[in-house]
């Protein structure tokens, strides 16, 4: 767990399950509105399970480092992804619930996020993605140091890739249980 900015980071568990699963379904609407929904499968119990343990997997082989974000009465309010950790370099992605949009989460679990990818995972790099429509999510990036590289599509939409250098082993919040 790292915490900072009234949130914490929690690496994602198998008993995260049915916590995750119930905030997804609470925010599909929400999440929907920037970034492709998911399809119906995966909101159902079983397609869920289904696809949090693989994910659990990846992690387990280090592929992958899956977090939480959690406010000061640890409910979700987020979450916060490394995905494809290869040679040092890997791709951020998170998501930030309705109800605690506009109120800094998603700047402070990137920064927390990254001190952990070089701190406690030994990356050197972090990429991202957008849509250009998406000012928030472009704002948090410019706010934790991302510097744009090109244009990318998404989906058929248009977006903006974007690339953190890391200086290596710096972490400078409180980590544990990693």
């Amino acid at each position: 767990m790292i915490t900072a900015e009234g949130i914490r980071l929690e690496r994602l568990a198998d008993g995260h399950a049915a916590a995750v699963l119930a905030f997804e379904r609470a925010n599909r609407e929400w999440f929907a509105r920037s970034v492709p929904d998911r399809g119906d499968a995966y909101f159902t119990a079983t397609g869920f399970a289904e696809r949090h343990r693989a994910i659990l997997a990846e992690q387990a082989d280090g592929a992958c480092h899956f977090h939480l974000v959690l406010d000061g009465a640890g409910r979700i309010v987020g979450r916060v992804n490394l995905v494809d950790a290869v040679d040092g370099s890997a791709e951020l992605g998170y998501r930030v619930g309705e109800s605690a949009a506009g109120r800094g989460v998603a700047r402070a679990a990137v920064r927390l996020v990254c001190e952990l990818a070089s701190g406690s995972y030994g990356l050197t790099a972090l990429t991202a993605v957008t849509t250009l429509d998406n000012a928030a999510s472009r704002a948090v990036l410019a706010r934790t140091g991302f510097t744009g590289t090109g244009a990318v599509d998404l989906g058929g939409r248009p977006g903006l890739a974007y690339r953190r250098v890391l200086r290596a082993g710096v972490s400078t919040a409180t980590a544990t249980g990693q």
